[in-house]
């Protein structure tokens, strides 16, 4: 040993056995002192050598880097002592070192020992004071004189002063490398690296930032000392001193604590006294974790440097080479036999770490005992293999136990059978556990279930609760908003009426929203409902009167295609006035063209087009801008909530009804009470039917009151355009009806007026009808009602009418549009002949002016419903629907009105298209609808002969439909359909006002259009509208595509219009020349 360990090493040996020679002289002179006080002084001395060792045991920590704990409070205790530089306290305690007071000391010496003085004791009693404060300054002399001990020097270290009140915050170490988690639990990590700070830090240091695996044995490879035994003396003999070559007691222990033969090296023979250090535990490494500490080095003997010969080395190599490599320990009946040879060199060999895996084989044992296992073999070698991880995780699982089992499957099978838990040990006790713990379970979860299930509907309940207040507010306060509107409505309303005829002849601004504020259901159910708010674009040309400028509201993104297309057509109203096809105006500035941004957001569902501007804030602000300080107003459609809401944002007056008055009077059950309370006739019916029974009570009732009727007619209240209604002929399937007759004629014309005569026929017919409902029932929308069944759920649902089909084959249906201004001035507008492309019941145009009512008969009834619909509140504009024909018995003109429309209509915007194009008046006294047209213009070349001639006045006829349908025109562009119209011939002469003009919705599916044809008489436009049909299928149809369209339908229909046109014209003209011949023969 070398250094200044080796110098404080050796003088430590010194000091002690100074004390020894101390002990020794003291006990010479303390033989004729009392034994009390000598045991007291005895005592003292080996305090002093107590605490002496505990300070050689603090430097060896010192000396091997261990971590010393100073207290930062300054104290008196031990733990505020200085340290010299070697590590040994400076002051001791005067705790640790205490002699007793003797206040008298006797010294005898048998018989002839002289008396000792006072002053020999007083002397004796100093220097023990001396020899016990080893604080005081004369205490190292006093050691030096006497015994011959040289005590180092110890200076008091200047400890900084710490105020008792500041308190250390923060961090104050640097920071330090700690071992990843992967490093104690991956066997493939390597050694980290130490630097040779993380080596200054200390042993314990390295163990807690676990660069060090707290399991390891940790020996230095050069142990500063070694340890050899003291040898221990009675207190009456002698201390001798001991020879370079040690004492017996020394050899006997020297040769106890050598290491066994097995593993020290071959010829290697130790000297007298030497001694060989135990082999570390770090020595034996799991061959689970090889390359947790490869740096193991071979232990070296540690030599005193008097003459101890150095050990050979032993490594773990070769210390396993001569080692069985397994071992089978038998464990029977879940005990472990202690004495067996392969458990008693099993222990042999892992005596360093036999604890562990004596623990580890006991848990084993203990599991086979509880599962009575009669027999198991456990491989010594797996159990090595897993101690380091039952060191670390201290819980092995049951799979990792059953690894180290040989016969594991045999094993496993008990331990799999079920009930053999509780043949082990305490079996019985832990199926009463079990038992007791499955009962406590159930009732526990039970409990905890019905808790659970009473939890949940407390909770659905609070819910339910919570959403159904939530509720009452929200239409609370829908509530008290559309309350506000409509009360803002009719206050707009009121000024619109005060300053109408103000407003009607000076320039103002028309915003038309065509919404169609249909139920939800109805707005689901009809197919393309888009387009049908957006065929009402020719409300553009309500231009033509200079005062008014037009916001058209649409539904559909138009491209510029369309919009350039609407640019011309609008652009036509001086060259039809001036009759100079090059004379076309540029009028962008009186007309704009707005689509909600809202399209884009709800494009997949029907929504009201009211309800997509008012999530359109920026197309509200752009009407806003576009109508600020100008007169204006709205004109909407079918009105809904939304419109009001849209029209107090906008805060403009709308010209219509309120919604609700809109809503009733629109229905089918409304119109007849409109109709009723007007006094015009309409069909026979009933209204307001919602169940089967009523509807077949009804039916059985009218057929009985009005033999006469073939065909009874079904429709929805809210539907309209024909899709919710249904047919069916009763007269030729009706088999009781030839006993209902013979019932008639047996009861007589008066009996039969009387309802207990009905009685019999009511419950024979209402037996029948059901089945014949079912079987010869249709719906006009097949697609949407395919069957009766259907069609009647959703008539009972929402209510609808019965009504009687005239009882004629020739049946002509017209359409009538009427304005009740705010004033209350009923005017009206326009009236048209109906044609059918799609069936009878559902109106695809109209023919203009109508020719089939005299104008007087329809004014009359007109104005009748006019004045009904203003009695209920209805303003705006509105549409009526008749059917006339003649009676097969009375052979007169019966006029039905069969339906009423409170809002703008398809008709009235061709209408409005019409006048437009033609610069016309109608003239709805005379049903002549007139046109002006302007006299040829001569070139400059031609020499003008004759006087220029006035603007002539002639009729034209119109047909005019706005749901021509031809599924192929979505294969070509607007562009080319055009093109080949003309090609065809089909166009417009704006100088004659005759031709035929389009109608283009939006430009994405491209499938329906609106056609305007006008000629001079009522025939040859149906020819001509016919012709033009015609040409556009052939040229958009091919023999391999099979197109929807409706085409067939509408020439089929112009037909039979014709082939009626034409009898009555025969008949016409037999009738004047048989008046002729009468007036001749009178002359």
């Amino acid at each position: 040993m070398a250094g200044p360990g080796a110098e404080v090493g050796a003088l430590l040996a010194q000091v002690q056995e100074d004390l020894q020679q101390l002990k020794a002289k003291l006990r010479g002179i303390s033989q004729g002192w009392e034994s009390v006080d000598v045991g007291s002084l005895e005592d003292a001395i080996e305090r002093t050598k107590s605490g002496l060792r505990k300070h050689a045991e603090k430097y060896l920590n010192a000396v091997n880097k261990s971590v010393l704990t100073i207290s930062p409070f300054e104290s008196t205790g031990p733990c505020s002592r200085q340290i010299s530089k070697w590590g040994i306290p400076v002051e001791a305690s005067q705790k640790e070192i205490v002699f007793p007071e003797m206040s008298s000391v006797s010294v005898q010496r048998g018989t002839s020992s002289p008396h000792v003085t006072s002053s020999s004791k007083q002397k004796v009693l100093t220097m023990l004071k001396l020899l016990s404060d080893p604080q005081n300054a004369q205490n190292r002399k006093v050691l030096n004189q006497n015994y011959g001990v040289s005590m180092p020097l110890m200076r008091k270290r200047k400890m900084a002063p710490v105020s008792p009140r500041r308190v250390a915050k923060g961090v104050t170490v640097g920071n330090l490398s700690v071992a990843p988690p992967s490093f104690h639990l991956d066997s493939s990590c390597s050694v980290l690296p130490l630097t040779k700070m993380d080596a200054q830090k200390g042993i314990l240091s390295l163990i807690e930032r676990g660069l060090i695996p707290r399991a390891a044995r940790i020996t230095l490879e050069k142990p500063l000392l070694l340890p050899k035994p003291a040898p221990l003396h009675e207190f009456h003999s002698k201390h001798k001193k001991r020879s370079t070559g040690g004492s017996a007691e020394s050899k006997k222990t020297v040769a106890a604590m050598a290491p066994p033969r097995s593993l020290t090296s071959k010829g290697s023979k130790g000297t007298k006294g030497s001694i060989a250090p135990p082999p570390s535990c770090t020595s034996v490494v799991s061959l689970k974790k090889p390359k947790l500490l490869p740096g193991i080095q071979t232990w070296q003997s540690a030599v005193h440097s008097a003459g101890l010969q150095k050990t050979p080395e032993v490594t773990l190599t070769q210390g396993f080479r001569d080692l069985p490599v397994e071992f089978n320990i038998v464990i029977r009946k879940g005990n472990l036999d202690h004495g067996a040879p392969d458990l008693l060199a099993f222990k042999d060999h892992c005596c360093l770490f036999w604890g562990s895996a004596l623990c580890f084989l006991e848990r084993v044992a203990r599991l086979l005992r509880d599962y009575a296992v009669p027999l198991a073999v456990v491989k010594g070698k797996k159990v090595m293999e897993l101690l380091l991880d039952f060191e670390f995780h201290q819980r092995p699982t049951r799979q990792e136990f059953l690894s180290v089992i040989k016969n594991q499957v045999a094993v496993r099978k008990l331990l799999n059978r079920p009930g053999q838990r509780y043949r082990g040990q305490n079996g019985t006790e832990a199926a009463a556990t079990k038992i007791q713990a499955t009962w406590r379970c159930y009732t526990f979860r039970k409990a905890y279930i019905n808790f659970r299930r009473r939890q949940w509907a407390s909770g659905v309940v609070a819910i339910s609760w919570l959403v159904r207040m939530h509720m009452v507010r929200v239409r609370k306060t829908l509530r008290e908003s559309r309350q506000k509107h409509l009360e803002n409505f009719y206050a707009r309303a009121k000024h619109l009426a005060a300053n109408w005829n103000r407003i009607r002849t000076s320039k103002r601004t028309v915003i038309h929203i065509p919404s169609l504020g249909y139920a939800q259901y109805v707005r689901e159910a009809t197919p393309d409902f888009a387009i049908h708010q957006g065929s009402q674009i020719g409300r553009l040309c309500e231009i033509q009167d200079p005062n008014v400028d037009v916001i058209y509201v649409c539904p559909l993104q138009l491209s510029e295609e369309l919009r350039q297309y609407y640019r011309k057509l609008l652009g036509l109203q001086a060259a039809v006035r001036s009759g100079d096809p090059e004379d076309i105006a540029d009028l962008q500035d009186r007309f704009k063209i707005l689509t909600p941004e809202a399209v884009n957001s709800f494009s997949s569902r029907p929504l009201a087009l009211a309800t997509l501007l008012k999530y359109s804030p920026k197309t509200i602000q752009r009407i806003r801008n576009l109508i600020r300080g100008r007169e204006a107003y709205i004109v909407g459609g079918l009105l809904h909530q939304d419109d009001l809401e849209v029209a107090d944002v906008l805060d403009l007056p709308v010209l219509g009804p309120d919604p609700e008055v809109s809503r009733l009077y629109s229905s089918k059950s409304g119109s007849r009470r409109v109709f009723a309370a007007a006094g015009v006739p309409m069909p026979p019916g009933q209204q307001d039917i919602y169940s089967r029974k009523q509807m077949v009570e009804v039916l059985s009732q009218l057929i009985i009151d009005y033999p006469d009727v073939k065909r009874w007619v079904f429709k929805v209240d809210d539907d309209f355009g024909g899709n919710g209604t249904a047919y069916c002929d009763v007269a030729g399937n009706l088999e009781c009806d030839p006993w209902v007759q013979k019932e008639r004629r047996r009861y007589g014309p008066e009996a039969w007026l009387k309802k207990w005569a009905h009685e019999p026929a009511l419950a024979k017919i209402s037996q029948e009808l059901p089945g014949l409902l079912a079987q010869h029932a249709k719906a006009v929308n097949e697609k949407r009602f395919p069957t009766w069944g259907k069609f009647l759920q959703t008539f009972v649902s929402q209510g609808g009418v019965i009504e009687a089909f005239p009882p004629s084959d020739s049946v002509t249906n017209l359409t009538v549009d009427m304005l009740i201004e705010p004033t209350g001035t009923i005017t009206t507008v326009c009236a048209g002949d109906q044609i059918h492309a799609d069936g009878p019941l559902r109106s695809s145009g109209t023919t203009f002016p109508q020719a089939s009512v005299e104008p007087g008969v329809l004014n009359s009834l007109c104005l009748k419903i006019g004045e009904a619909c203003r009695a209920r509140g209805v303003v705006g504009y509105f549409s009526v629907d008749f059917a006339t024909f003649i009676h097969p018995q009375t052979m007169g003109q019966q006029v039905w009105a069969v339906d009423l429309d409170l809002h703008y209509s398809d008709h009235l915007s061709l209408t409005q298209v019409l006048l437009y194009v033609t610069n016309g008046k109608l003239d709805s006294r005379s049903r002549r609808f007139e046109v002006q047209l302007a006299p040829k213009k001569l070139k400059f070349w031609q020499v003008r002969k004759e006087q220029p001639q006035a603007a002539s006045q002639v009729t034209r006829c119109v047909v005019m439909s706005s749901s021509m349908t031809h599924h192929n025109l979505s294969l070509i562009y607007y562009s080319v359909f055009l093109q080949m119209c003309k090609a065809q011939g089909i166009g417009f002469d704006v100088q004659q006002k005759e031709g035929t003009i389009f109608m283009l919705f939006e430009d994405q599916k491209r499938h329906r259009f609106g056609m305007l044809t006008i000629g001079e008489h009522l025939q040859g436009v149906l020819m001509t509208f016919a012709h033009h049909l015609f040409i556009i299928y052939q040229e958009l149809s091919a023999p391999n595509m099979h197109a929807e369209t409706n085409f067939k339908g509408a020439v089929q229909d112009i037909e039979m219009i014709l082939g009626v046109a034409e009898h009555n014209k025969l008949q016409f003209e037999e009738e004047d020349l048989q008046a002729s011949k009468a007036q001749g023969l009178t002359k």
